[in-house]
Formats: structure tokens, sequence, C-alpha cells
């Protein structure tokens, strides 16, 4: 749920600041009557940004989604206890306004959105905020995710860091273009040179570009996986973890180096090496959501103790039970490895050598689409996964990616475990 549904636009107000003092206009009581109340007005000696604080109605709050996505989660209702029991809420909210808005300048909330939720659920009408004044957007941006990774107490999940780190690249483009005395549409800069610019920051810079292409494939509307994946840490309730799918489809797909070719490169043909990157993993990522998810994975049963269940003979249906296994992280980072041999090898027998490091920034052929859709039909055919026995032994606890290496590779784990009658061929696999 988003702060935003809490907080309305109703209220509009003017604001007028001079060095020592601020002053808002506008219908900021409850009976909603315009009144104007001057407060200070402070400079922060270290930022230079100027500050003040105040009391003001929940109608003038809003949330700002970009400098912090994260949306209220389940662990507001603590907060709410917490309020109930008369105990004081000890950092007030953070905002800030720009005020060359007026007389419409929104009151945006950056942090402390779950205290303020949990105190609207309580009844409260009116909640204490410290207000930036037409402050730099970017270095708060800045200093916000820096509270919520590097210099975290309670880390924001990774999803989240991907989205900041999204959103600070956009800054950076920005920044680079105004040192550079470029228009603001200019594209005909590599990623390598972006990073190289920011001198200091490169290895900051490199992350911000993949957490955009992250972030871009997380998040498309396209990607018909997301729905099966677990954002705020571990659940019980999904197949995946936000980790497993970056240390399974990010870390083996997605190009970790820096690209040297333009950021518009072949852009105008649909052939943007990053973009065809995103588009191609969310389409594979959908096509497994297609044939092992979608109408097969059941959120009620969930992932809680299952092969405790099995054990005790609790009846799990077939497809839930192959499409939990099959996504475990070390299965999945194994089994997905075979598409990359896949499409490596098209493209070897078409006489065409490829980086093996960048498979998803070169077309896929819609015959390899179908091919890698046959691999993904005949794997999941394959008996191991509907094994109730083998949930005392392969599936009895967290394997190594070498004990399913080998068992694709030979049929049998290095313990000795008979799974499959013999090791997965690739030609085989691809039939229909």
């Amino acid at each position: 749920m988003s702060l935003a549904a809490f907080f309305t636009a109703s209220a509009m107000c003017a604001w007028i600041f001079s060095t020592a003092f601020m002053s808002i206009s506008g219908p900021i009581t409850n009976k909603g009557e315009d009144e104007k109340v001057t407060l200070p007005l402070y400079e922060d000696k270290l930022s230079g940004m100027r500050h003040f604080f105040a009391l003001l109605p929940i109608e003038m709050l809003h949330h700002d989604e970009r400098i912090n996505p994260r949306p209220i989660g389940a662990n507001v209702r603590g907060l709410v206890e917490e309020f109930h029991k008369g105990r004081p809420q000890l950092h007030v909210a953070l905002a800030w306004i720009d005020t060359s808005q007026a007389p419409e300048a929104r009151v945006q909330v950056f942090d402390g959105q779950h205290k303020a939720a949990a105190q609207v659920l309580l009844g409260a009408r009116e909640l204490p905020v410290r207000i930036f004044v037409d402050p730099d957007e970017q270095i708060l941006l800045t200093a916000n995710t820096n509270a919520g990774t590097t210099l975290r107490q309670v880390a924001f999940d990774k999803s989240i860091q991907r989205r900041l780190g999204s959103s600070i690249l956009l800054d950076r483009m920005d920044r680079y273009r105004d040192e550079k005395g470029l228009p603001l549409d200019f594209e005909d800069f590599s990623e390598k040179e972006l990073v190289e610019h920011f001198k200091g920051e490169q290895r900051a810079m490199t992350r911000y570009v993949l957490d955009s292409v992250r972030n871009a494939i997380t998040h498309s509307t396209d990607n018909r996986l997301r729905d099966f994946v677990e954002y705020a840490g571990k659940g019980s309730e999904k197949p995946f973890s936000y980790s497993a799918i970056e240390r399974t489809f990010y870390s083996r797909f997605i190009y970790a180096k820096m690209l040297d070719t333009p950021w518009n490169y072949r852009a105008d043909i649909g052939e943007n090496p990053r973009e065809l990157e995103k588009s191609q993993i969310v389409r594979l990522m959908s096509l497994i959501a297609e044939k092992i998810y979608i109408g097969r994975y059941d959120d009620e049963i969930g992932t809680r103790r299952l092969e405790n269940k099995i054990q005790a003979g609790e009846d799990v249906p077939e497809p839930h039970l192959r499409a939990f296994r099959m996504a475990k992280e070390e299965i999945l980072y194994c089994w997905i490895g075979y598409i990359g041999q896949i499409i490596e090898h098209y493209h070897l027998t078409m006489g065409k050598v490829i980086d093996r490091d960048k498979l998803f920034q070169y077309p896929l052929p819609e015959q390899l689409w179908i091919n890698i859709g046959n691999f993904i039909d005949n794997l999941a055919r394959r008996p191991i996964w509907i094994d109730r026995p083998a949930s005392s032994t392969i599936f009895g606890g967290k394997q190594t990616y070498s004990f399913w290496e080998a068992i694709f590779e030979t049929g049998a784990s290095t313990a000795g475990h008979k799974a499959m009658p013999s090791g997965l061929n690739i030609m085989e696999m691809i039939k229909a």
C-alpha cells in the first residue's frame, strides 16, 4: 500500500520564506479555515539546506515515491501497536517542498511514511514534519539511499535498492550532460564514458547502471514471473525470493561490464544491446512462468515446510510440487544454465560466434525461442520433480550447486543418489 492512499491532495497552500522565517498560508487547520502561520527557518551548516519544523494536517502530506519507493509493508502493524500503547514517535517525518510551485506546492514525505501511516490508522489528523525548502533533490535521493544501504540500521530490500540505484543513475546522466554542456536528450555516450566521468565513484556508478537493468526487468509489466516473487525478504507464499532471482537469472544473463557502444546504439531499429537484454530476459522469465507457474503454483499452499509435509504423507498437488522444487535457488541456477548453452549452440550452428557473457544482447530468433520452450517443457516432465520418496534424500535439505550440476550432467548426485536415468542431452531436450 502506498502512503498516497492515506494522504490526499485536498489542501493547497502558499509558501513564503525569508532569511529567518517560513510562512504557510492556506487551509491548514482541521476545520479547513484559512490561516497563516510563521515558523523559524533554519539552515543546516554542513549541507547548506534550509528547513523548518511544522505540525501539519495529513491532507497536506504526499508520499515521495521517487526518493523512497518503499511501499507500506506488514511491519506497520508493530508501529500501530507501539503508538497505541502511548509511546511517542522518536523521529519526525522528513519532507521537502518546491516553493516555485506555490500556491500548489506539495509537501513530499520521503522518510517516516510507516510511522505516519501507523498514526493515521489510529486516528491522527496532524503529524510533525521536518521540511527542507527548495533542496537539491539529487542530494536528498543519495542521502536517503545511503541511509537505507551502506549506512543502514534497517536495510532496504534488495529490490528497493535497485530501484533507488536506477533513480540515481538518471540524475547522474543529467549531471553528465550538464557538466559536458550537452542537450538534455543527448544519448551518444557509452556506459563506460558515463562511469569514468564520475571520478572516485566508478564502482557505485557501475552498480547504478546494473541496478537500472535489474529494475527494468523486475518491474516490467510484461514480466509474468514477477507475481511469483517475494520482494520483502523471506516469505512462505511465493516460490522465488528476489535475492534468488538476482543470484540466478541476473547473475547468469545480465552482462556485468560497462558497454563502450553509445547509449542509444541501434535503438532506432530495436537492437540496442541493453534494451535487447532487458526485453529478452523478461520474455524468458515470462515463458517459464507460463509453462511452470501460472495456474499451477498455489499461493495458499506456499512453500513452508513443504518437503516435511510430503514426508508426513500430506497430499500436495503435483503441479505445485514441481513448481516449488524447480524454483529452489541451487536447482534453478543449474537448469537455467542449460538455456544459455542452447542459445550459444544455436548461434554456432548458424555459423555465428557470440560472446557467451552477452547472450541476451543478441536478437534471439523465433526458432530459438521454440527450442527454449521445448527444453522447459521436457525438463518439467521429468519424474524427479514429483518424486515423493526423494523428499527425504535429494530434496531433504539445501544442496550445493555442484550437487545439482552432477545430477543434470550424469543423472546421479555426487553422493550416489540416482535421480534421473541419465544426464540432460540438449539436442534431445529441445525437440518438441
